[in-house]
C-alpha cells in the first residue's frame, strides 16, 4: 500500500510517499532524519502486523517546511537515500 504524507496548496504539492509493502522496518530512514519526523508503526498488511515507518501526524502539514533542507525536489534526500529497499519519494511540485 502507499501512502502519501503531506499536502496540497496554493503553492504546489507536498508529499513524502512510503510504500508499505517495499518497507522493512528496518529504521535506517529515521535514524538519517534530521528533523525526526519519521518513526515506526506496527500496521496490519497481509493478515498480520508489521513495522512500517511513517511520517509523524504532527509534521504532516507542516512537511513543506520540514523537509526543506533536504532538498527533497531532487529526490537525494536523507531518508531516500538510506532506504535499501526503494520504499520512500518525495513528490514536492511547487507551482
Amino acid at each position: 500500500m502507499i501512502t502519501y504524507y503531506g499536502y496540497t496548496d496554493g503553492s504546489g504539492a507536498y508529499y513524502v510517499i512510503i510504500d508499505s509493502d517495499k518497507c522493512i522496518g528496518c529504521k535506517k530512514c529515521i535514524k538519517q532524519c534530521p528533523k525526526n519526523a519519521l518513526q515506526i508503526e506496527m500496521e496490519f498488511i497481509d493478515l498480520e502486523d508489521k513495522p512500517i515507518a511513517v511520517i509523524k501526524k504532527e509534521y504532516c502539514n507542516k512537511i513543506k517546511y520540514i523537509c526543506a533542507e533536504c532538498k527533497p525536489e531532487k529526490n537525494q534526500t536523507p531518508c531516500i537515500l538510506s532506504c535499501p529497499t526503494e520504499a520512500i519519494k518525495c513528490d514536492f511540485a511547487p507551482h
